[in-house]
């Protein structure tokens, strides 16, 4: 049977771990996830997923010596089993940094993709960071070369389960095809559900953290590799989907990410994991970062400036505002999003990012962003004390 003529399931994958986390983190996402993706592809060369690699991770990989899974990434690549997006090399949530910052972020990506995956590499689709959408970023990523794009469903109209998961949308804002992921099949392990979710559902889009298969959840009876021996579906990449679809629905994409609830929506909060309002933690970590962004861009003749956005752009990376909310993730196979000492790290690169820089003029500077960072670790501390801890 062709792929028409089966069930599909379009799988994408996002892998990412934070420039600046210990290696024995990403070994461990690379022992437990990683490999065991590529294995499984390898073993079932029918199978084709759809792969998104922060440009921070591949250059981890290579510093840890783990470059033989990007070469079996780039071979399965080349064998038509797994396409690339682009995105943001150190996952910033890009709608709520610069627009200077989005495109260097873009742009390096792409740059490192190149490295790993050959010069002329040229993604066609495009991950937002926690698929964190907005009109303006869309049209830089459209103006950078991108087809396509992939986001959360509720940013179709606000409310969950209202898109048709076998049409191709094209985004208003910016020109750019769209394809939704379903929420609800996203936030199972999908091996285990995937049987049932045909029965209402020809096609069947998720859309996960790389780190489910395997870090998060463990699988212990191997459900990932039996599905993937089944008969019953076929995958394609999200290219090929597009491709087969002559004509698209046109909609006007909400600003929103893959986490979003209609409240939020409703109360015009599109990212309020990472900035919600009175949120007293966030507001002074945004207040530290648009400082530091600003600071950058006075100082690129700087003679640290390499250094200085070395740091820089490891503190922008959404981490740093996600372990602030207080979130929790059991939903999503995930912890509470609270940790003190990730949030330090954040703030760590942001304040290095402003010490760094070797101006004398930049004295005054530097005493206001220390005070900014004293703050913070003054909130972080009390909150956690005060309300986390032994909770």
């Amino acid at each position: 049977m062709t792929v028409n003529d089966k069930n599909l399931w379009i799988n994408f994958l996002h892998l990412y771990q934070p420039a600046n986390v210990d290696a024995y983190h990403i070994e461990e996402a690379v022992d437990k996830s990683y490999s065991r993706l590529v294995r499984a592809l390898e073993r079932h060369p029918q199978i084709k997923f759809n792969f998104n690699i922060s440009g921070c991770l591949l250059l981890r990989l290579e510093e840890l010596n783990r470059l033989d899974l990007v070469a079996r990434i780039k071979e399965l690549i080349d064998r038509g089993q797994i396409e690339i997006t682009g995105t943001a090399a150190y996952h910033a949530l890009l709608p709520l940094v610069s627009e200077a910052e989005v495109v260097k972020q873009i742009k390096e990506n792409e740059i490192i993709l190149q490295k790993y995956f050959g010069a002329d590499f040229k993604p066609q689709g495009f991950f937002f960071p926690e698929m964190a959408y907005s009109p303006k970023v869309a049209k830089i990523v459209k103006k950078l070369g991108h087809k396509w794009i992939i986001v959360d469903e509720i940013l179709y109209n606000g409310r969950l389960n209202q898109v048709d998961f076998s049409q191709v949308y094209t985004d208003q804002n910016s020109g750019l095809k769209v394809i939704f992921r379903s929420r609800h099949f996203s936030n199972s392990y999908v091996p285990d559900n995937l049987k049932n979710f045909f029965a209402k559902n020809r096609v069947v889009i998720t859309a996960t953290d790389g780190e489910l298969y395997g870090l998060r959840h463990e699988d212990p009876t191997g459900e990932l590799e039996k599905i993937l021996g089944a008969d019953f579906f076929a995958t394609q990449l999200i290219s090929d989907f597009i491709a087969t679809r002559k004509k698209t629905i046109p909609v006007k994409l909400l600003s929103g990410n893959w986490e979003a609830t209609p409240i939020e929506l409703k109360n015009r909060e599109p990212y309020a994991l990472w900035q919600k309002k009175n949120h007293e933690i966030q507001k002074a970590l945004w207040g530290l970062a648009d400082f530091a962004q600003a600071v950058s861009r006075e100082h690129t003749k700087d003679k640290n400036y390499y250094w200085s956005r070395w740091h820089l752009v490891r503190g922008l990376a959404s981490c740093t505002f996600w372990w602030a909310s207080g979130r929790d993730f059991s939903h999503n196979f995930g912890p509470r999003a609270w940790s003190p000492d990730e949030i330090e790290r954040g703030i760590n690169e942001l304040i290095r990012s402003i010490r760094s820089l070797h101006s004398h003029t930049t004295r005054a500077t530097k005493i206001k962003a220390e005070k900014m960072y004293l703050q913070i670790q003054r909130l972080i501390w009390e909150k956690h004390w005060r309300y986390y801890w032994q909770k």
